[in-house]
Protein backbone atom coordinates (compact mmCIF):
# COMPACT_ATOMS: atom_id res chain seq x y z
CA UNK A 1 0.00 0.00 0.00
CA UNK A 2 1.51 3.48 -1.13
CA UNK A 3 1.57 6.29 1.41
CA UNK A 4 2.75 9.81 1.17
CA UNK A 5 5.73 10.39 3.01
CA UNK A 6 5.58 13.73 5.37
CA UNK A 7 7.84 15.49 3.32
CA UNK A 8 6.12 15.19 0.27
CA UNK A 9 2.63 15.69 2.44
CA UNK A 10 4.24 18.56 3.43
CA UNK A 11 5.34 20.02 -0.33
CA UNK A 12 1.74 19.47 -1.49
CA UNK A 13 0.18 21.67 1.23
CA UNK A 14 2.66 24.18 0.22
CA UNK A 15 1.90 23.96 -3.36
CA UNK A 16 -2.09 24.29 -2.35
CA UNK A 17 -1.07 27.46 -1.12
CA UNK A 18 0.91 28.87 -4.01
CA UNK A 19 -1.76 29.05 -6.74
CA UNK A 20 -5.33 30.64 -6.90
CA UNK A 21 -6.81 27.05 -7.67
CA UNK A 22 -5.96 23.69 -6.44
CA UNK A 23 -5.47 21.91 -9.69
CA UNK A 24 -2.80 24.25 -10.64
CA UNK A 25 -1.05 22.53 -7.63
CA UNK A 26 -1.58 19.10 -10.01
CA UNK A 27 1.89 19.08 -12.10
CA UNK A 28 4.09 19.97 -9.34
CA UNK A 29 2.64 17.54 -6.84
CA UNK A 30 2.81 14.47 -9.32
CA UNK A 31 6.48 15.46 -9.63
CA UNK A 32 6.69 15.45 -6.17
CA UNK A 33 5.14 11.96 -5.70
CA UNK A 34 6.86 10.63 -8.56
CA UNK A 35 9.89 11.47 -7.15
CA UNK A 36 8.98 9.73 -4.02
CA UNK A 37 7.78 6.49 -5.03
CA UNK A 38 10.82 5.32 -7.74
CA UNK A 39 10.56 7.31 -10.38
CA UNK A 40 6.39 6.25 -11.54
CA UNK A 41 3.15 7.67 -9.96
CA UNK A 42 0.69 4.55 -8.81
CA UNK A 43 -3.14 4.54 -8.88
CA UNK A 44 -2.99 4.11 -5.02
CA UNK A 45 -0.56 7.53 -4.85
CA UNK A 46 -3.30 9.16 -7.22
CA UNK A 47 -5.82 8.46 -4.90
CA UNK A 48 -3.52 9.71 -2.06
CA UNK A 49 -2.91 12.55 -3.83
CA UNK A 50 -6.74 13.18 -4.46
CA UNK A 51 -7.64 13.01 -0.25
CA UNK A 52 -4.83 15.39 0.78
CA UNK A 53 -5.96 17.94 -2.25
CA UNK A 54 -9.63 17.41 -2.34
CA UNK A 55 -9.31 16.83 -5.69
CA UNK A 56 -11.27 14.19 -7.45
CA UNK A 57 -9.48 11.08 -8.78
CA UNK A 58 -10.91 12.11 -12.36
CA UNK A 59 -9.28 15.36 -12.40
CA UNK A 60 -5.98 14.34 -11.53
CA UNK A 61 -6.13 11.61 -13.49
CA UNK A 62 -7.37 13.94 -16.34
CA UNK A 63 -3.23 15.55 -15.57
CA UNK A 64 -1.59 12.74 -15.36
CA UNK A 65 -2.78 10.39 -18.47
CA UNK A 66 -1.93 13.73 -20.45
CA UNK A 67 1.23 14.40 -19.69
CA UNK A 68 4.39 11.77 -20.67
CA UNK A 69 6.90 13.10 -18.43
CA UNK A 70 4.73 11.09 -15.46
CA UNK A 71 5.58 7.38 -15.63
CA UNK A 72 2.23 4.94 -15.18
CA UNK A 73 4.56 2.22 -14.37
CA UNK A 74 8.10 1.24 -12.72
CA UNK A 75 10.97 2.52 -14.33
CA UNK A 76 14.78 1.56 -14.01
CA UNK A 77 17.15 3.92 -12.01
CA UNK A 78 18.03 5.08 -15.64
CA UNK A 79 15.12 5.75 -17.40
CA UNK A 80 16.31 7.04 -21.45
CA UNK A 81 13.60 8.67 -23.13
CA UNK A 82 15.01 8.61 -26.94
CA UNK A 83 13.50 11.63 -29.02
CA UNK A 84 11.93 9.55 -32.13
CA UNK A 85 10.47 12.68 -33.51
CA UNK A 86 10.76 14.23 -37.35
CA UNK A 87 14.24 16.04 -37.23
CA UNK A 88 15.53 13.11 -34.54
CA UNK A 89 14.95 10.65 -36.74
CA UNK A 90 16.10 12.04 -40.06
CA UNK A 91 19.81 11.71 -37.63
CA UNK A 92 19.16 8.01 -36.36
CA UNK A 93 17.35 7.71 -33.41
CA UNK A 94 15.46 5.19 -34.39
CA UNK A 95 18.43 3.26 -35.30
CA UNK A 96 20.12 4.40 -31.81
CA UNK A 97 16.82 3.00 -30.32
CA UNK A 98 16.65 -0.61 -31.46
CA UNK A 99 20.46 -0.37 -30.34
CA UNK A 100 20.11 -0.14 -26.85
CA UNK A 101 17.56 -2.23 -26.95
CA UNK A 102 19.40 -5.17 -28.67
CA UNK A 103 22.66 -3.88 -26.96
CA UNK A 104 20.87 -4.48 -23.11
CA UNK A 105 18.42 -7.71 -24.19
CA UNK A 106 15.56 -4.87 -23.02
CA UNK A 107 12.19 -4.78 -24.27
CA UNK A 108 10.98 -1.16 -25.16
CA UNK A 109 9.27 0.37 -21.97
CA UNK A 110 10.47 -2.40 -19.51
CA UNK A 111 12.66 -2.39 -16.82
CA UNK A 112 15.94 -4.31 -17.77
CA UNK A 113 16.98 -7.48 -15.58
CA UNK A 114 19.56 -5.55 -13.90
CA UNK A 115 17.27 -2.82 -12.95
CA UNK A 116 19.12 -0.07 -14.23
CA UNK A 117 17.40 0.93 -17.69
CA UNK A 118 14.01 1.89 -19.12
CA UNK A 119 13.97 2.47 -23.02
CA UNK A 120 11.27 4.64 -24.18
CA UNK A 121 10.12 6.58 -27.48
CA UNK A 122 9.38 9.88 -27.08
CA UNK A 123 7.56 12.31 -29.63
CA UNK A 124 9.25 15.40 -29.03
CA UNK A 125 11.91 16.59 -26.38
CA UNK A 126 12.29 19.82 -27.77
CA UNK A 127 15.56 20.68 -29.02
CA UNK A 128 15.16 20.07 -32.75
CA UNK A 129 18.32 22.19 -33.34
CA UNK A 130 20.34 20.06 -31.36
CA UNK A 131 19.17 16.46 -32.76
CA UNK A 132 19.75 14.10 -32.50
CA UNK A 133 18.87 13.62 -28.90
CA UNK A 134 18.11 11.89 -25.39
CA UNK A 135 16.67 12.67 -21.86
CA UNK A 136 18.04 10.58 -19.10
CA UNK A 137 16.10 11.13 -16.28
CA UNK A 138 15.82 15.10 -15.96
CA UNK A 139 19.08 15.03 -18.22
CA UNK A 140 19.26 16.39 -21.45
CA UNK A 141 21.62 15.27 -24.08
CA UNK A 142 22.19 16.95 -27.59
CA UNK A 143 24.15 16.49 -30.57
CA UNK A 144 24.71 12.90 -30.35
CA UNK A 145 26.52 10.94 -32.38
CA UNK A 146 25.55 6.89 -31.83
CA UNK A 147 28.99 6.49 -30.39
CA UNK A 148 28.92 9.69 -27.46
CA UNK A 149 24.87 7.89 -26.86
CA UNK A 150 26.59 4.55 -26.06
CA UNK A 151 29.46 6.41 -23.92
CA UNK A 152 26.67 7.79 -21.91
CA UNK A 153 25.15 4.58 -20.89
CA UNK A 154 28.59 2.92 -20.33
CA UNK A 155 29.31 5.43 -17.49
CA UNK A 156 25.93 4.72 -16.17
CA UNK A 157 26.87 0.97 -15.46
Amino acid sequence: MFELSNETKEFIKKELGRYETKESAIIPSLYKVQEQNDGWVSDEAIHAMSEIMDIPVARINEVFHFYTMFNKKPVGKYHVQVCCNVACCMAGTRELFETFLDEHNAKEGEVTNDGRFTFTRVECLGSCDTAPMMQINEDYHENLTPESARQLLKELR
